[in-house]
């Protein structure tokens, strides 16, 4: 692996050799309440009840500027003194797939002597589900931006203890305190990026720069079975919301309406709907061309050699932001209400969030790092 100061090299080095020409990939920082006008727009997906892909998303909602009192919490302490005798001997983290580097897992166990179990959901409503029953057994999630707010309305992930998070300092002041958490009382930022479109450059003689590729039946016939869309009921519709020109979290009846045919137009010609597996069908070349978060497209290009996550890369992957715009992220670290282990759970977050940590972490998931030292 890159040593830690090539980090930042290496993940903007990488963006900009996955856009394709045709299509500009939007800056990946905390999403602005309007997009430029000289540069195609990226939404920040606000808040909304979990429903079917066709129901109506939440209306904008621009994003807050980070305020002092979220960004300047953390006490001025170096590192949390553990109380070992307070950990438990087993934490559950449940988050996305290829999202936390096995390296930085072990580490935690080796440092503290708890057992790290890891399991993977495809998209945030899962996740939700799976927690609103209760006694889910998990006791650290890591919701998208529009999540924290659902989950914290709905009593589901705790208030953090600030003490027992003295790395939050580390935290970019851009990253904190946004629309859906403006105090950060309920979450820190984890990783951030953007959703677009990956495809194998040797497959299509003209590059792509379009959401017509899979929304128009034309285009999308002559790739059947050969593409994928994410698993996720906020960005396929935002998606096609995007191609229509509108929002991604546009609410209008008609609008929703057109993008339900829209979808089930498309359904056909879908070879699986897969948040989980993109990069792994990528790199093989199972699928030709996915709607793709741009940390999996890297992975897709570079590849994973880390324990039992392995598979080699392949340079023909690409990324672009299509021409309409598409969707821009904060995935966020949160403890389930009820886990029986809080105070393990705080030291795990402030674990992540240890510079060194981060970095070996970011660059494992590729991703762009919310921690300025670990980007230093």
């Amino acid at each position: 692996m890159p040593t830690k100061p090539k980090l930042l090299g290496l993940l903007m080095a990488a963006l900009l050799a996955l856009s394709a020409c045709g299509g500009q990939a939007s800056a990946p920082t905390a999403a602005p309440a309007a997009a430029p006008t000289t540069a195609p727009a990226a939404d920040a997906p606000t808040a909304a009840p979990a429903a079917a892909p066709t129901s109506a998303p939440a209306a904008d909602a621009p994003t807050a500027a980070p305020t002092t009192e979220a960004a300047t919490a953390a006490p001025a302490a170096a590192d949390l003194q553990v109380d070992k005798s307070k950990l438990s001997t087993k934490l559950s983290l449940y988050t996305w797939a290829d999202y936390i580097s096995p390296e930085v897992v072990k580490g935690f166990q080796d440092e503290y002597g708890v057992e790290v179990t890891v399991d993977v959901y495809d998209n945030n409503e899962d996740m939700i589900a799976k927690v609103r029953t209760g006694s889910s057994g998990y006791d650290v999630v890591v919701p998208s931006d529009y999540a924290i707010d659902l989950m914290a309305k709905d009593n589901l992930i705790a208030k953090l203890d600030k003490t027992l998070l003295p790395n939050i300092k580390h935290m970019k002041p851009e990253n904190m305190g946004l629309y859906y958490d403006p105090q950060n009382t309920y979450s820190l930022p984890y990783n951030l990026g953007l959703t677009g479109i990956a495809y194998l450059k040797d497959k299509f003689p003209t590059t792509p720069d379009s959401w017509a590729v899979f929304f128009d039946p034309a285009q999308a016939e002559k790739i059947k079975g050969q593409f994928t869309m994410l698993d996720d009921e906020r960005e396929v519709p935002g998606a096609a919301l995007r191609y229509i020109g509108k929002s991604l979290n546009d609410t209008d009846p008609a609008n929703l309406k057109q993008v339900e045919g829209i979808l089930k137009a498309q359904k056909p010609f879908v070879s699986a709907y897969d948040s989980s597996s993109v990069a792994r069908k990528l790199a093989s070349g199972e699928i030709i061309i996915g709607h793709c978060y741009s940390n999996v497209a890297l992975q897709a290009r570079l590849g994973l050699n880390s324990g039992d996550q392995q598979y080699p890369g392949n340079p023909q992957v690409g990324f672009f932001m299509p021409k309409e715009g598409g969707t821009i992220w904060q995935d966020n670290l949160a403890i389930v209400a009820d886990s029986p282990n809080l105070y393990t759970a705080h030291v795990f977050l402030n674990y992540l969030m240890r510079p060194d940590v981060s970095a070996k972490n970011t660059l494992f998931n590729l991703g762009i790092t919310p921690n300025k030292e670990a980007e230093a």
